[in-house]
């Protein structure tokens, strides 16, 4: 059997502890170099856009929106933009142009009913999006209701 003298044993505890730190910040560094991504679950409801986050890091991000109604069907679609909220191209009957000067589209789930949730994963570069249900729909009156003009749209930024 070995034996070590004291002095032996606490410099090998000492140099079991100092790999122990080194390993861990070796690991904590490589978690930072990532791109980033992830996922966001995003609540759509009259009239609002609600992502859980209001960022993300870039990268494959997935968004999980879910309708919550509580009466109108929903869609999210994702803008690259430095316009404003309330800037984006629009027409007289209030759909967001998503072909629009200032914008780019980068995704969109379709409509879908309340109760129900759509998933779409884009791949995201660092900059300023804006979340919108850009729906308009005729109303029992003959008017159009735009869901982007009564404020279901929201900025979101990727880091």
């Amino acid at each position: 059997m070995i034996s070590f003298t004291q002095s032996a044993r606490r410099n090998v505890r000492l140099r079991s502890a100092g790999l122990a730190i080194l390993a861990s910040v070796a690991v904590a560094g490589l978690t930072g170099c990532g791109a980033g991504g992830g996922t966001v679950n995003v609540n759509l409801q009259e009239f609002a856009v609600v992502p859980a986050v209001a960022s993300i890091g870039h990268g494959k991000v997935t968004f999980v929106a879910t309708n919550s109604g509580p009466d109108d069907p929903h869609e999210m679609v994702i803008f690259k933009t430095d316009l404003g909220v309330h800037e984006l191209p629009a027409s007289a009957e209030g759909k967001v142009d998503e072909a629009g000067a200032g914008v780019t589209m980068m995704g969109e789930i379709e409509e879908f009913d309340p109760g129900k949730t759509g998933t779409i994963t884009v791949d995201l570069t660092s900059g300023r999006y804006v979340l919108v249900c850009n729906i308009v729909q005729d109303e029992p009156d003959g008017t159009k209701e735009s869901h982007y003009l009564k404020g279901m749209s929201v900025e979101f930024t990727v880091k």
